[in-house]
C-alpha cells in the first residue's frame, strides 16, 4: 500500500492546519515528517533557542500522535537527501506541506518537487501562514504594492473569515511507532532563554501601551507565528474585533512577506536602488559597542542587552536601536539585520528586512532618510521613569555606565551629509 507524507515546516500544529487537513482527506495513511534542516541549522549555536522550541513543539504534536497510535516522524540533514533516501525506503504516492515564501524555501521546494516528480510522486502545496498570498492582494494593473496604506486598504477590502471548523481525522495517520529524538540527540543542548506562550489577555490595551517598553504591552506572537504554532485565521478573527492597531501589525507582516516574495533582491540589496551609493563607515569597534549595549545611549543599551539575554526586544525600542546603528553610526543596515536574525526568537527574513530598511530609509515606505531620532528624546517620551532602563543597564546611575560614543547634533549632520552625497 502507498501512503501519504504531510511535511511540517512552519506549521506545527494540527488544528486549522490547510495542507495537514488536505492530506488527511485522501484515502490513504498520512505520515508526519519533520526535517531539521542541516542546510539552515548548521549556522546556529548549539544552544539556539529557536531549535529548542521547535523541538518542544514538535514534542507536543508527537505525545498527541502516539495517544492515536502514530507518531511523528523527525529527521535531520539535506532536506533532498532526506527525500532521496524515503523514496528508496516506503511506498509514496503524494506529499502535501504548505508553502513558505523565502527564497531559499522556493529554491528548496523547487528541488524536491523535481525530484518527487521524476518518481512520480504527487507533490501538493496550500497556503497556510498567511491571508493572501503571492499575487492574491496586487494594484488594478496587477503589480505589487510598495506603499502600505494602499495594500492594507485592498487586504481589508478583500479579507472575509476562512478559519476551518474541520476536525482532525487521527485515524487517517499511519499507524506507526517513532522514536522523538533528544535535542542532545539531534545535536543541540538546551537553552536558558525560553520562548514564552503567547498572551492576548490585553491587546484591547495593545494600542496604548505598545509604545512603552516598561509597560506589558507585548502579546509575545512572534514566535508562534513564525513557526506557525498558532493559526493565522484563528489570531485575525480573535484580534480584528479587539484592537484594530494589532490587527494592523498582522497585515504589516503580509505586506513585508509580499515584497520579499516580489523582490527577493531585497534580502542582500536596498530595495530602493538610488540608495546604493551611500557610503557606510562600518566601524567594527563601534558595531561591538552596539552589540553589546555599550553606546552611552541608555534607550539603545537597554534595547540590545535585552535582546542579548532573552532573545526579545521591544517594538519601539526595535526602532530606535536600529536607527540609532544606521544613522548615529552610519554601520550598514545588513551588520544589524544579520545580528537580529541570529539573536531574535521571533526572527522572521520578511519582518526583520523590511523593517531594518524602514529604519535605514533604503526600504518600500521606508522612514525618510532625513528622519533622524534622537535617542534621548525617545527615553524622556517612552520611558520617563527609567523604569526599562534601570532593569537592564544596573550600572546606570552609577560612574561605570558608558558615555556617549558619539554626539547626537554631530552624528545627525553627518548622517544628513552622508546621505545627501550618496543620492547625488
Amino acid at each position: 500500500m502507498s501512503n501519504v507524507i504531510f511535511w511540517f515546516r512552519r506549521d506545527l500544529r494540527l488544528d486549522d492546519n490547510t495542507g495537514l487537513l488536505a492530506a488527511l482527506a485522501q484515502d490513504e495513511s498520512v505520515i508526519p515528517l519533520f526535517i531539521f534542516d542541516e542546510l539552515i541549522i548548521n549556522e546556529l549555536s548549539e544552544d539556539d533557542p529557536r531549535i529548542g522550541f521547535i523541538h518542544e513543539s514538535l514534542k507536543v504534536l508527537d505525545d498527541k500522535l502516539k495517544k492515536q497510535g502514530s507518531g511523528i516522524l523527525v529527521v535531520k540533514g539535506d532536506p533532498l537527501e532526506v527525500w532521496k533516501e524515503l523514496l528508496s525506503k516506503e511506498n509514496i504516492s503524494k506529499v502535501y506541506s504548505n508553502k513558505d515564501y523565502e527564497p531559499y524555501a522556493r529554491d528548496r521546494d523547487k528541488k524536491v518537487k523535481e525530484l518527487l516528480t521524476e518518481a512520480s510522486v504527487e507533490f501538493h502545496q496550500f497556503k497556510d501562514q498567511v491571508i493572501f498570498e503571492e499575487g492574491e492582494i496586487v494594484k488594478d494593473n496587477n503589480e505589487p504594492y510598495h506603499v502600505f496604506t494602499p495594500y492594507k486598504n485592498k487586504w481589508l477590502k478583500k479579507f472575509t473569515p476562512t478559519v476551518s471548523n474541520k476536525s482532525v481525522n487521527f485515524d487517517s495517520f499511519f499507524k506507526q511507532k517513532t522514536s522523538f529524538p533528544s535535542l542532545e540527540k539531534l545535536g543541540f543542548k538546551k537553552s536558558t532563554i525560553k520562548v514564552k506562550d503567547f498572551d492576548l489577555s490585553r491587546m484591547n490595551q495593545y494600542g496604548s501601551n505598545r509604545d512603552f517598553p516598561s509597560k506589558a504591552g507585548s502579546t509575545h506572537l512572534g514566535p508562534h507565528l513564525r513557526f506557525g504554532t498558532v493559526s493565522i485565521r484563528q489570531l485575525v478573527e480573535e484580534v480584528r474585533l479587539s484592537s484594530d492597531v494589532l490587527f494592523s501589525e498582522l497585515i504589516w507582516r503580509e505586506f513585508f512577506m509580499q515584497v520579499l516574495f516580489h523582490y527577493p533582491k531585497v534580502v542582500h540589496q536596498n530595495f530602493k536602488s538610488k540608495y546604493d551609493g551611500i557610503i557606510w563607515r562600518n566601524d567594527q569597534a563601534d558595531f561591538e559597542k552596539w552589540c553589546l549595549g555599550q553606546t552611552g545611549y541608555p534607550m539603545v543599551d537597554a534595547g540590545m542587552r535585552e535582546l542579548n539575554e532573552t532573545g526579545c526586544m521591544h517594538n519601539r525600542v526595535r526602532m530606535i536601536t536600529a536607527g540609532f546603528l544606521c544613522k548615529h553610526l552610519l554601520i550598514d543596515w545588513r551588520w544589524g539585520e544579520a545580528y537580529f536574525a541570529s539573536k531574535l526568537l521571533d526572527f522572521e527574513l520578511s519582518s526583520n528586512n523590511g523593517n531594518w530598511q524602514w529604519a535605514a530609509g533604503t526600504g518600500c515606505d521606508a522612514a525618510p532618510y532625513f528622519r533622524i531620532f534622537n535617542p534621548s528624546e525617545q527615553l524622556k517620551k517612552f520611558d520617563k521613569e527609567m523604569v526599562y532602563i534601570r532593569k537592564w543597564i544596573p550600572e546606570f546611575d552609577t560612574q561605570d555606565y558608558a558615555e556617549p560614543m558619539v554626539d547626537h547634533k554631530f552624528a545627525r549632520e553627518r548622517a544628513l551629509t552622508t546621505y545627501k552625497i550618496g543620492l547625488e
